[in-house]
């Protein structure tokens, strides 16, 4: 698969030459979560999630964090990285910004352009990121800043224990150090008190 999709991608870039549209046309790639189990896949013999905890289904990194990368000749600096933390809310306020476009009312995103072209002093960044998760128990987390905080079983405890990490000296999420940090827990479940709208489809109780 990683053969065909290279092949393939390149596929694309040859098209967007040919048509004389390379130069004014930005490429993304990503993923919609990390790898996964189906189909007999086993990702710890391919050590698919690298030192993230987890996988597709789980809201720690390894289920969450994705690859981000964009292509656009003559405006992105080729091989530049950019520790923006982002999220796919983002991406329609980006493309609307691209498109020279307003970005719809009332959304979560943030335009990601200012990152994108290497401005990081312009770039407006998320005061938290709030994930919910509605199989396996149900399960809640949040970003704030390096922090990062996981609820599970929230099914039978909505109200249960965060289990915090710093991911700036702990990306693997192997140190729960809530009990160190009760300020920062604080913080985190004001956030989450707002983070979500009810809904009848999604609840997080169990009926």
């Amino acid at each position: 698969m990683i053969t065909r999709m290279d092949r393939d991608i390149g596929r694309l870039f040859a098209k967007l030459k040919q048509l004389g549209m390379d130069e004014n046309t930005i490429v993304f790639f990503s993923s919609d979560n990390g790898p996964h189990k189906e189909g007999g896949a086993d990702p710890e013999f391919f050590n698919s999630s690298g030192p993230l905890r987890g996988c597709k289904r789980d809201l720690y990194e390894g289920g969450i964090r994705v690859p981000l990368l964009a292509r656009w000749p003559g405006k992105i600096k080729p091989l530049t990285v950019s520790n923006h933390i982002s999220a796919f809310w983002d991406f329609l306020p980006t493309c609307a910004d691209l498109a020279h476009f307003k970005a719809p009312e009332g959304i979560d995103g943030i335009s990601m352009v200012p990152a994108l072209l290497g401005n990081s002093g312009k770039q407006k960044k998320h005061e938290f990121l709030y994930w919910e998760f509605h199989e396996q128990g149900k399960k809640q987390a949040v970003r704030m800043g390096s922090y990062k905080a996981v609820r599970l079983n929230v099914a039978e405890n909505p109200n249960g224990p965060l289990e915090l990490y710093n991911l700036t000296d702990d990306i693997a999420e192997r140190h729960n150090i809530a009990d160190r940090h009760p300020e920062i827990i604080a913080r985190i479940k004001k956030y989450l008190k707002t983070a979500r709208t009810p809904s009848t489809h999604w609840p997080l109780l169990m009926s």
